[in-house]
């Protein structure tokens, strides 16, 4: 059993900078693609803390993902995409072989986790060998499906290197605690964070109900998720005999929004160990489940004000019904006040 000392209890920052990822997941589920699935990083997390042990005196709480470069590996014809494949060797009777569609994207990501500490790891030199410790392991594991690539020889950058440190979490150290936010998110430009955007969608799907009352919650998503452009009548001018002219206006998007993954809800009742044919673990209990969308916003990293508004975390609530059981991925990100200028341009319109 592990000291009182090593109970990891202190708040701390952990940034893993400028991870190169080789052929990651860019299918993330089965209505999406692009970048990896938030589950993804939060596995990696889970994955992570399991490695380093409890005997390493830290814990992983939630994670945050600052993207500096996304490449997908596709083929652009006109207006079509097509995923790069692999060949498969041909059967004995030289037909090819079946294979299951995949789509890679090579990564370049800064990972931002709320930790906590022990007390035998608080001093400078302590933490600093626990983070080259943790960027070590995760040399050596998958993330989303992809392979985190060891930097070249002689060219890690101080700005690459891994960064632990504590967090003040006096409620009297507020804007000591905002001020080094504000320098650490200078160091993950250029860039941008994902975090949620659960109100776009709630706001949305009531707009759509004010006119169409048996609109769900499917039809708000897909409205977010794509460009929307309609054709709007201009009235023919009073000094002329020229008949009404159709212009064609693109709707505004409230920034850079993208339809995403959160998580899991379930199908079925939770099954014991072993009995269900072909589970990858036969000694926890297994439960057939369906993806949960949601919306998110990439936005510079400067533009967030405190760590938990970066982070991720899983939820899950034990007193849910079973057959109604929720496995979903939260983030605490609210948008900014409007402005009061713009409240008045709103009001004059």
């Amino acid at each position: 059993m592990s000291s009182e000392a090593n109970v990891p209890k202190h708040r701390a920052v952990l940034v893993l900078p400028h991870i190169h990822v080789q052929n990651a997941n860019a299918i993330s589920s089965p209505m999406t693609w692009g970048f990896p699935a938030i589950t993804a990083f939060t596995g990696v997390m889970t994955a992570l803390e399991r490695r380093l042990g409890r005997d390493a005196g830290i814990a992983l709480y939630g994670v945050g993902v600052v993207c500096h470069g996304f490449e997908a590996q596709v083929t652009t014809t006109g207006y079509t995409r097509a995923f790069h494949l692999t060949r498969n060797p041909v059967l004995s009777n030289g037909s090819n072989a079946a294979i299951v569609e995949e789509g890679r994207a090579h990564l370049d990501v800064t990972l931002v986790f709320d930790v906590r500490l022990a007390d035998t790891c608080r001093g400078d030199a302590e933490r600093l060998a626990l983070a080259e410790r943790v960027a070590h392991e995760l040399a050596g594991m998958r993330l989303a499906g992809g392979s985190v690539m060891p930097a070249l020889s002689g060219s890690v950058r101080r700005s690459s290197r891994p960064v632990l440190e504590l967090v003040p979490d006096d409620d009297s150290q507020v804007e000591k605690r905002r001020k080094q936010f504000r320098l650490l998110a200078r160091r993950w430009l250029p860039g941008f964070a994902l975090v949620s955007r659960d109100d776009l969608l709630q706001t949305r799907l009531a707009e759509l109900r004010a006119n169409h009352p048996a609109a769900s919650a499917l039809d708000a998503w897909l409205d977010l998720s794509r460009w929307n452009t309609r054709a709007v009548e201009r009235p023919a001018k009073q000094d002329n005999d020229q008949p009404p002219t159709v212009e064609w206006i693109t709707d505004p998007r409230p920034g850079w929004v993208v339809p995403i993954p959160v998580g899991f809800a379930a199908l079925s009742d939770l099954h014991p160990p072993g009995t269900v044919r072909g589970a990858r673990d036969a000694s926890t209990p297994f439960r057939f489940v369906e993806t949960v969308w949601s919306m998110g916003q990439w936005i510079s990293p400067h533009r967030i004000k405190s760590l938990d508004d970066l982070v991720w975390v899983t939820d899950h609530d034990p007193e849910h019904p079973s057959e109604h059981a929720l496995y979903r991925c939260r983030n605490a990100y609210s948008p900014p006040a409007p402005v009061l200028a713009d409240l008045t341009n709103d009001i004059q319109l």
